[in-house]
């Protein structure tokens, strides 16, 4: 969160798009025949994807009063189309460590990678899977349910 001056309302950098202050009241103006409604958000996430809705999430259960935009239905979205590429070491189909996540990162990124980040990143996937699986993303599935994974 960026603070755009004492006398200004707090604004969230989230994505590729920032909110713009505004009045404490929606401001309403009647352009042709509709009537546009100007809103007032602490952040505006940008996108509807696992990443995009989980922000809105954490940034709504944080007090702040969100808006999520995106210009796809959110089960169309990239995370859904390339769930193949969300790595977690859950063990769904074969043995499976998240220590092996971190090297297999650190090595792909010939060790420049932040090991630290990549630790961390590596070792909280699979509850960040998971939590994901709670909350409704729709991951293909095994003929047993398990998540699929490759």
């Amino acid at each position: 969160l960026r603070q755009m001056g004492a006398a200004r309302r707090p604004v969230a950098f989230v994505g590729s798009a920032a909110a713009r202050p505004m009045s404490s009241a929606a401001m309403s103006s009647l352009k042709g025949d509709y009537t546009i409604v100007d809103h007032t958000y602490d952040a505006v996430v940008v996108g509807a994807g696992g990443s995009g809705l989980r922000a809105a999430m954490g940034l709504s259960e944080a007090g702040f009063k969100t808006a999520c935009v995106t210009k796809l239905f959110p089960t169309r979205s990239h995370t859904v189309a390339a769930q193949g590429g969300i790595n977690a070491a859950l063990g769904n189909m074969s043995r499976d460590d998240w220590r092996w996540h971190m090297y297999d990162t650190v090595k792909g990124s010939d060790w420049l990678g932040d090991q630290d980040a990549i630790h961390y990143m590596c070792r909280e996937a699979p509850a960040a899977v998971l939590e994901l699986e709670e909350f409704g993303l729709p991951f293909s599935r095994t003929e047993d349910g398990k998540i699929y994974q490759r």
